[in-house]
């Protein structure tokens, strides 16, 4: 692997099928995911300390997220004591026309959103045991437009392009030891939508 390789962002891996979206659908294995993002390769033991279930449950979970390829071993160790890290850290839930696909999808967005706003209203409440070079660089805007359908596919691509240029740092989320002193865990949240109820069934052109 050449060294431009090395430095090259990771591909996000699309989510199509049913089962596998399903087995993201569990608060437990959010939070095992979650917990490997941030701290680098962990025991089912180190993991259950974090989230605060029994080394057991974890084992399983993560037994389950390694069977569709969500994490995997990372070498060493024995039994509940042998590491595991993730195998991706970017992933498009992209079910298609597949109702079940598309409900899995759905059920595994709420848990994740669910778990970011829960961190954000943590960030609100906490915000002012930050020092001030924190408060003052973190962002909380909203935006209303007026949009056709293509201009806010458009919109989307566009902030996109920006936060797909930050791609270059993703390997300071796979490993640890490439995160620089002062850094912190920055989430970044991107939201465009109609905020109207269509007044009738949307039909597709």
């Amino acid at each position: 692997m050449s060294s431009d390789d090395s430095e090259r962002p990771p591909e996000i891996r699309e989510l199509t099928d049913a089962r596998t979206l399903r087995a993201l659908t569990h608060p437990v294995r959010v939070a095992l995911i979650e917990e490997l993002v941030h701290g680098g390769a962990m025991t089912a033991t180190e993991l259950s300390e974090r989230i605060g279930e029994t080394p057991t449950t974890c084992s399983f979970h993560l037994r389950q997220l390694a069977k569709y390829g969500f994490v995997e071993e990372a070498g060493g160790g024995r039994g509940r004591s042998r590491p595991w890290r993730m195998t991706s850290i970017g992933w498009s839930f992209t079910p298609g026309g597949d109702p079940a696909a598309q409900l899995a999808s759905d059920a595994a967005l709420r848990l994740f959103r669910e778990r970011s706003f829960a961190r954000y209203e943590n960030w609100r409440r906490t915000r002012n045991a930050y020092p001030a070079q924190w408060r003052e660089a973190s962002e909380d805007s909203e935006y209303l437009f007026y949009l056709t359908a293509e201009e806010m596919a458009q919109l989307g691509r566009e902030l996109q392009e920006v936060l797909m240029r930050w791609r270059q740092l993703e390997g300071r989320v796979a490993d640890p030891a490439r995160r620089p002193l002062g850094s912190r865990p920055v989430e970044t949240l991107l939201f465009s939508f109609p905020i109207d109820v269509p007044s009738a069934p949307a039909k597709d052109d």
